[in-house]
């Protein structure tokens, strides 16, 4: 089993940025994908960015490609999401995810570990 705490969450204005980070527990973190979905206010929760154990393959949302990166560091068992060029459709709760797998898992279902969230509020 594995505990996720992420952090980085915060208030910021449109165009800045921010590098949440999730926290993991346990020995075998390397042997987890993992993953960063969001949930704003009345929307139902969406896959944001995903990362192979090694991250050797990541994959994005449309909506983030080419303004946030996920990365990872085994050695500090935590994975990171930078969100660059922030726009108020960004404000989420930010939750990372994780799942024993080799390959890259992007639906909300595959995941079955989750972190308490970190709140991201972006004002125009």
């Amino acid at each position: 089993q594995v505990q996720l705490v992420e952090s980085g969450g915060g208030l910021v204005q449109a165009g800045d940025s921010l590098r949440l980070s999730c926290a993991a527990s346990g020995r075998t973190f390397s042997s987890y994908a993992m993953g960063w979905f969001r949930q704003a206010p009345g929307k139902e929760r969406e896959f944001v960015a995903a990362i192979t154990r090694r991250g050797g393959t990541t994959k994005y949302a449309d909506s983030v490609k080419g303004r946030f990166a996920i990365s990872r560091d085994n050695a500090k068992n935590t994975v990171y999401l930078q969100m660059n060029s922030l726009n108020p459709e960004d404000t989420a709760v930010y939750y990372c995810a994780a799942r024993l797998s080799t390959t890259i898992l992007t639906r909300e279902y595959e995941y079955d570990y989750w972190g308490q969230g970190t709140q991201v509020t972006v004002s125009s």
